[in-house]
């Protein structure tokens, strides 16, 4: 008790401050997500996500090589597809030749020992931008986990590590499993989006890979399309709704699991944390990224003090993975 116990005789310096932390960062802990394009040298920026782009094949490379000389040894990758491409099938998404297969490829023969992590999902592909497809009016959730099987196989053959489906289908994990297995792939990982909420943080995402779900049809005749996705995204409302998905998908084979959003879910980061014995993947998403180049841009914010403290306080939660737009920011800070 007082005085006895001065709990500031921790807190005189930093060096006392360094001995003593609880939580530390490094490059190692981060995942970088990346947006690529067709195209040769082709960099455009992502208006809502100030510094983010997207990247041709070539200069994904180059990008990729400088994350890993700064200690990052993931990254999570997803395709802008042209508009001629999209269907309510998705067949492009498991294209040998498709733009994710050949980033997949160029990737690992240029950087063999950076961790790719292809996003497994319908929505890029999708004429409607829902992550499945579309049957009587909503997404079909095993004729989905069929084409996921395709999708995720032919990510392994290009020489994925992991695949990460974000799609929320009901069972996909225990499919994606039997699926890479039965092709031969029993060492390709998988890393599911187990906790990934219908939230409004993914604007900014959506707006890189005109993934938005669309409320109309392109077809002849009228399709009913659902207008958003919450009859598959998880309610952000509930918490132990979130730990039983966990569960299920360690159950069914999941290497990793990952919450989404981050900051405004670190309450479910901890309770996924303490409920799982595999690795807790955070994906500091889009939106948050957004709010905090918008506000330090103002001047409202320090913008490398907020960024370091968002990452601390995800790593602090439970996180033993987090997937974040500040990656590459996070990792030159960190080397100083």
């Amino acid at each position: 008790m007082f005085p006895l116990q001065r709990g500031r005789r921790l807190r005189v310096n930093e060096s006392i401050r360094s001995l003593v932390r609880e939580t530390t960062l490094s490059p190692s802990d981060f995942m970088f997500p990346m947006f690529i394009a067709e195209g040769e040298n082709v960099k455009v920026e992502i208006p809502s996500m100030v510094g983010i782009y997207r990247r041709s094949i070539d200069l994904t490379v180059e990008e990729v090589k400088e994350l890993f000389a700064l200690g990052i040894r993931a990254v999570n990758i997803y395709v802008k597809v042209d508009e001629s491409l999209k269907d309510n099938t998705g067949k492009e998404a498991w294209n040998p030749d498709g733009l994710m297969q050949r980033a997949i490829k160029s990737i690992k023969s240029a950087c063999p020992e950076m961790i790719v992590m292809p996003d497994v999902a319908l929505d890029p592909y999708s004429i409607y931008g829902h992550d499945g497809i579309i049957e009587n009016g909503d997404v079909a959730n095993d004729a989905t986990n069929d084409a996921l099987v395709k999708m995720a196989v032919s990510h392994a053959k290009a020489g994925a590590d992991f695949v990460a489906p974000s799609d929320m289908m009901d069972g996909r994990v225990l499919r994606l499993r039997q699926g890479l297995d039965a092709a031969g792939f029993s060492n390709v990982g998988i890393m599911s989006y187990s906790a990934k909420y219908a939230s409004a943080f993914y604007g900014p995402f959506r707006d890189a890979l005109d993934s938005a779900p669309k409320g109309t049809t392109l077809d002849a005749e009228p399709v009913e399309v659902p207008k958003d996705k919450k009859t598959y995204q998880m309610d952000y409302a509930n918490r132990i709704e979130a730990i039983k998905e966990a569960l299920m998908d360690v159950e069914e084979g999941a290497d990793m699991v990952m919450v989404k959003p981050g900051i405004a879910y670190l309450d479910i980061v901890r309770e996924v944390k303490n409920a799982v014995n595999v690795p807790v993947t955070v994906f500091h998403v889009s939106g948050e990224y957004a709010m905090i180049k918008a506000a330090s841009e103002r001047g409202w914010l320090d913008h490398d003090k907020i960024m370091m403290e968002q990452l601390m306080c995800i790593k602090r939660a439970g996180a033993s993975l987090i997937s974040t737009y500040f990656a590459k920011e996070a990792a030159i800070i960190l080397n100083r």
